[in-house]
């Protein structure tokens, strides 16, 4: 019975290990020419659907801002079907959204923007055709209203439809789709030039980090080293560079161990936790159980280093986990939520390295 246990969770184990993260598969559906098409992608044609209780209206606003946002990243915009282009981005804009599904559970479809199945008002639905062929990608813009003519009456605009559109429009002035679909596209060199503009927010330049992060854009490395000057975008900058290759295990201990902010402190030792259980490289244990072990460390660092060594069981993690265990269960302080998270981290990576040991 313990021989077939055994067994059954190192099979269950080597299964999840075949299973891609999400970083590395968000773009696994595709085949390899369609890979190779959207590589290519420079043109696209924006076809904007907008519809009112009284009907269809013109499209013609929104399209500008889809354009101008698109051009932003250096995409070029056609607005009539004949005229060559590499993909079609469709846009459905309506006062009372009409249900046309959504991706499968997971993913993307668990994001706030996904398609929603109970809202009911206006809505912009995003989707895009690859060789005529609509792609899973879906996302969704929504007002802040629900009743477009309720919303309509209390400020006080003539047309509930009208005033649904340029409410809509309002959210995709501010929405950052273009940057979404440049990472959907495999397109790091668009977000790396914006993420070096002067004139991009800092904001956006998180969001762009990460997206690279999401992407394994090895090529954004320098970028987000040059990142680490910034206190505003160091955090972001890490949590990065934990998607990407093992090339930066050397940098994320030396901003563990000499960065005098907490905080950048935290973020490498997570990032380091990413890194090492993307790429099963044990090689972050031994600089995670020194921080671990280090009395100087602060708590809110202690706590991610101990999940980062959960991410990556190890033996070797085990006693230095039940030591500081130990000495967290002797402190009686219920109120301190700083103790009640390290103590949770601990134990949920003493079950995770004493299990893996126990049956490996």
């Amino acid at each position: 019975m313990q021989k077939q246990l055994s067994l059954s969770i190192c099979t269950l184990c080597l299964l999840l290990s075949l299973i891609p993260s999400s970083a590395s598969a968000y773009r696994e559906y595709f085949t390899p020419e369609q890979k190779a098409q959207l590589e290519k992608i420079q043109t696209v044609f924006v076809d904007v659907l907008t519809i009112t209780d009284k009907g269809g209206v013109d499209a013609g606003t929104l399209a500008e801002v889809v354009t101008q946002r698109l051009s932003e990243i250096g995409y070029v915009i056609v607005r009539d079907p004949v005229k060559s282009h590499d993909v079609v981005l469709r846009l459905k804009c309506e006062q009372r959204k009409t249900w046309e599904g959504t991706t499968v559970t997971g993913g993307d479809a668990d994001l706030p923007d996904a398609p929603s199945r109970l809202w009911k008002g206006p809505a912009c639905q995003l989707t895009y055709l690859l060789g005529g062929m609509k792609i899973k990608w879906q996302k969704e813009v929504r007002t802040e209203f629900e009743d477009a003519v309720a919303a309509a009456q209390t400020a006080q605009a003539p047309d509930a439809g009208r005033y649904a559109m340029a409410k809509l429009q309002e959210a995709l002035e501010k929405y950052e789709f273009p940057l979404l679909l440049a990472a959907e596209w495999g397109h790091a060199d668009r977000l790396l030039k914006l993420l070096d503009s002067p004139d991009t927010s800092q904001a956006r330049k998180i969001k762009i980090m990460s997206l690279l992060g999401e992407m394994q854009a090895d090529a954004a490395m320098p970028k987000l080293r040059e990142a680490l000057k910034d206190r505003d975008l160091a955090k972001q900058a890490l949590s990065s560079i934990g998607n990407l290759g093992r090339d930066g295990i050397p940098l994320l201990v030396e901003m563990m161990n000499t960065s005098p902010q907490l905080e950048v402190q935290a973020a490498a030792a997570k990032s380091l936790g990413q890194l090492g259980g993307l790429h099963g490289d044990a090689s972050v244990v031994l600089p995670l159980l020194a921080k671990l072990q280090d009395p100087k460390t602060d708590w809110t660092v202690l706590t991610e280093v101990a999940w980062a060594l959960g991410k990556i069981p190890d033996k070797r993690s085990i006693q230095p986990l039940y030591d500081l265990d130990k000495k967290l269960q002797a402190i009686r302080d219920p109120d301190n939520i700083t103790l009640k998270k390290l103590k949770e981290a601990v134990f949920w990576s003493i079950k995770q390295c004493d299990t893996w040991d126990q049956y490996s």
